[in-house]
């Protein structure tokens, strides 16, 4: 009698840690979902502002052929590239 008693309190004192625990990991989450979108940094350009980079820069070929030049002898990639050439492209 005196273990179905023990059993039935730890069970108890159990269910009730992770009642409370579940409650307290359910609250945190509803203000990380409010905030979807993400603001476009310097750091990751967006598609749009990629395009309209690219757009700007077309209408001065051989000064945008000079910056590709000098981004393929640097061997840059990815988003380093796209600064660069951006960089390379406003200067006069």
């Amino acid at each position: 009698m005196f273990r179905i008693g023990t059993c039935l309190a730890a069970v108890l004192l159990v269910s009730g840690t992770l009642h409370m625990a579940s409650a307290q990991t359910a609250s945190p989450a509803a203000p990380a979902a409010t905030s979807t979108t993400a603001k476009p940094t310097k750091i990751k350009p967006t598609m749009e502002k990629l395009k309209s980079m690219r757009a700007q820069w077309k209408a001065n070929k051989p000064k945008l052929k000079a910056c590709r030049r000098e981004v393929k002898a640097k061997g840059l990639t990815g988003d380093d590239r796209w600064f660069y050439i951006a960089d390379c492209m406003e200067k006069t």
